[in-house]
């Protein structure tokens, strides 16, 4: 457990991060690597195998060539160069969840190596260089049953679902990230956030990270200033960005306590936990020779033909940190604004908003106010809210063409995201619009006026800031649906 003597903050005093990152991505491909099996995610345990995926004997694997161009243009879209000819290889480990005992992975001669992905953290750029990306396979789903924590301590059984097992995999590796200091784990969360979001442009995967298709591994480090850089150890499967965050922060608390005892930190896997944001040990570290890597002998080479790469690059998607360039100029926000709709999770839902009619500001003020807070109660992301950016784009129509005021749209935006209709049906069936009938008005004025005689005097008297009594009359006998700059006005005008 995470057991600090410092602070934070004198932890990045004395010591000096070092950060890497190995995330593995499920490739949204509709078979799995080797074999025709589907890749559908919740599907009943163990009905997407085969003698292939199973590792039965005499089974051959075939590759995926979606794969192979999907992990191609990966590689293309961080800037790295792509091998004119790779292999595969054996990577020999045994767990229970991998049922042939070894994974076919890429181990000396990767798809894509040498590359970097640029991120923003606090107002500066920081290069993270890319070591490579390579395809691999992946394994199958352990579940520990019967403990509290989900994991085998405690559990009374263990049981197996291969249907994982086999679906195209590829791990991305960083280079070591050295000289960020104390914002080291917030260039983690960037990282992984900026990465997240390629993939998704480049729509290779659905980088769901709770449901397991985006996982990654969080390597830290410490050393004092001046010295070689410490051990460092790998924190696993980490499945959110917060905890991608959260979890080099605590290696970073826990190491410094370590080595100011006087111990030294052992290389070794660790499990982040949620709950808590501590980690704990898991297991020693191997080395490359402890896998025993050789060529895969049932698969032949990849030689990819520079044409096609060439082909491949030319169709690449505009990267998120271009479009994000070019919506700033086009929005004209602040950089502070855009980085609020980054985090936010806002740029594609208020870009889809704008080209649905709304303008920048409005869509804005729609998904960064009253929905981020309704998703913020709802413990959800914006987009999983039941209200798209055309709905939102036609609700800030009926406010521009006066037919509902600001509080009235909120109104019938809950029974948008209630599932009741578009805004405008919402509108019609709740009998939700701006009261526009000048006679209806200057008639609940005109009661207003006669029910507060005292108010009334004093607006003759020039004390025009009595009003605001008079318009909250009107406004509760119109139920809200008058537009109180208006019913001001008319105020201020019938008694002048």
């Amino acid at each position: 457990m995470t057991s600090a003597t410092k602070s934070y903050e004198d932890v990045v005093a004395t010591y000096e991060p070092v950060i890497g990152l190995e995330t593995h991505v499920e490739l949204g491909t509709n078979t799995k690597m080797f074999c025709g099996c589907p890749t559908v995610f919740g599907a009943e345990p163990n009905t997407q195998v085969c003698p292939v995926c199973l590792g039965l004997p005499g089974s051959l694997p075939v590759a995926n060539k979606a794969a192979i161009e999907a992990t191609i243009r990966i590689g293309l879209a961080l800037n790295c160069s792509i091998a004119t000819w790779c292999r595969f290889a054996r990577k020999n480990y045994f767990y229970p969840d991998m049922p042939k005992n070894f994974q076919i992975s890429q181990y000396d001669e990767p798809l894509c190596v040498d590359g970097y992905l640029d991120v923003d953290v606090d107002g500066q750029t920081i290069r993270v260089g890319i070591e490579r990306v390579h395809l691999e396979e992946d394994t199958g789903k352990t579940l520990h049953i019967g403990g509290a924590t989900g994991r085998i301590h405690g559990a009374t059984e263990s049981l197996v679902d291969y249907n994982r097992a086999g679906i195209p995999l590829v791990e991305i590796v960083t280079k070591p990230v050295a000289g960020t200091g104390q914002l080291a784990p917030a260039v983690a969360r960037a990282y992984v956030t900026e990465l997240r979001d390629l993939l998704r442009t480049l729509d290779v995967s659905d980088v769901r990270m709770e449901q397991g298709s985006m996982r990654c591994d969080v390597n830290t480090s410490l050393n004092k200033p001046g010295e070689e850089w410490g051990t460092r150890t790998e924190t696993k499967n980490v499945n959110s960005l917060r905890s991608v965050e959260r979890a080099v922060r605590s290696e970073m608390l826990r190491q410094a306590s370590v080595l100011d005892a006087g111990g030294s930190i052992t290389q070794e896997t660790r499990h982040f936990h949620e709950d808590t944001g501590d980690t704990t040990s898991g297991r020693s570290k191997e080395t490359a020779t402890d896998y025993r890597y050789f060529p895969e002998p049932d698969l032949v080479p990849l030689a990819p033909d520079p044409a096609w790469v060439e082909t491949l690059k030319a169709a690449l998607p505009e990267t998120p940190r271009a479009r994000r360039a070019r919506l700033q100029q086009e929005w004209r926000v602040s950089d502070h604004d855009l980085q609020s709709i980054v985090n936010a999770g806002a740029v594609e839902l208020i870009e889809a908003t704008v080209a649905a009619g709304a303008t920048p500001d409005a869509a804005r003020k729609w998904w960064l106010g009253e929905l981020a807070r309704r998703a913020n109660n709802d413990g959800v992301e914006l987009s999983a809210l039941a209200v798209t950016p055309a709905d939102v784009a036609e609700l800030q129509q009926l406010v521009d063409a006066g037919k509902l005021t600001d509080k009235l749209a909120r109104q019938v935006l809950e029974g948008t995201l209630a599932g009741e209709g578009s805004p405008s049906a919402v509108m019609a069936a709740r009998g939700v619009e701006v009261v526009s009938d000048t006679g209806a008005l200057t008639a609940a004025v005109d009661e207003a006026i006669a029910a507060n005689p005292d108010v009334a005097a004093k607006i003759r008297e020039g004390k025009v800031a009595a009003a605001g009594v008079l318009v909250g009359a009107v406004m509760k006998a119109t139920r809200g649906q008058a537009d109180a700059k208006t019913v001001r006005d008319l105020i201020v005008s019938r008694l002048s």
